[in-house]
């Protein structure tokens, strides 16, 4: 059997587990100890109710959109249940990206080049951010960002991949919102297509607005938008299963 194959029947079996016995596989066969500490911490049973459930908001600011050409920049993490936001062990860590900042993203995040002149490369405090995720379901909100550009980064420095669950607070409200395409009627009206941003979709429930573009503050608005989320829309005795990808 080529390298090839073995991998892709590695990969077909472990998508037949659930997440619990994914990580206790995923366990044994790391070789970083912090990515191995991270598995060994565990993941809730997919029948686990989601107010039971322990989260982490997480956002990423980047260079850019794409993992394989761009790189994390500043890295916030919240962590919270359904009942309370524990700011207390609210984290955020600027670190240095390997390729220079373009002025674009300097313009939309505001991290500049001598902000991360010092800064640590993200290895140097990836024990740090994996122990802050550890035991966690992470929540974020648009799920193409933060899982793709850890598991690039971590390729890049140990050699390894990550694989986690999500909650995506976009992806709900985009199946709270199918249907987000105006007809043509309803653009002679001169009617607005839904938004499912993340500061959008906060104003619908009446969260209050926060200023865009700061990884802690992004990760913060994004536990309030679950929160309010399950409050609306689902039960806090939903299992976990039903909603985390």
């Amino acid at each position: 059997m080529s390298d090839e194959q073995e991998h892709a029947g590695s990969e077909a079996l472990t998508e037949t587990l659930s997440w619990p016995e994914r990580y206790r596989e995923l366990a044994e066969k790391a070789k970083d100890p912090r990515l191995k500490a991270f598995y060994e911490a565990g993941c809730v049973a997919p029948e686990t109710p989601v107010k039971d459930v322990p989260f982490v908001a997480v956002d990423f600011e980047t260079t850019g959109l794409d993992p394989d050409k761009h790189s994390i920049v500043s890295i916030g993490v919240v962590p919270f249940t359904l009942g309370r936001v524990q700011l207390g062990g609210s984290r955020h860590w600027l670190v240095k990206p390997q390729l220079p900042l373009h002025q674009t993203s300097i313009t939309i995040h505001g991290i500049t080049h001598t902000d991360i002149g010092k800064a640590p490369d993200l290895e140097e405090v990836l024990d740090e951010v994996l122990e802050s995720l550890a035991g966690r379901i992470p929540v974020v909100h648009y799920r193409s960002i933060e899982r793709p550009f850890l598991n690039m980064a971590l390729k890049w420095r140990i050699g390894e991949e990550i694989c986690f669950p999500v909650m995506d607070t976009m992806a709900i409200e985009a199946h709270l919102h199918p249907n987000r395409k105006l007809t043509w009627w309803q653009k002679l009206k001169g009617q607005q297509p839904v938004s499912i941003r993340l500061g959008d979709s906060r104003l619908r429930y009446g969260l209050p607005h926060y200023p865009p573009h700061n990884a802690l503050v992004d990760a913060l608005a994004s536990a309030e938008l679950l929160m309010a989320q399950i409050q609306h829309h689902f039960s806090p005795e939903t299992p976990i299963r039903d909603l985390w990808l």
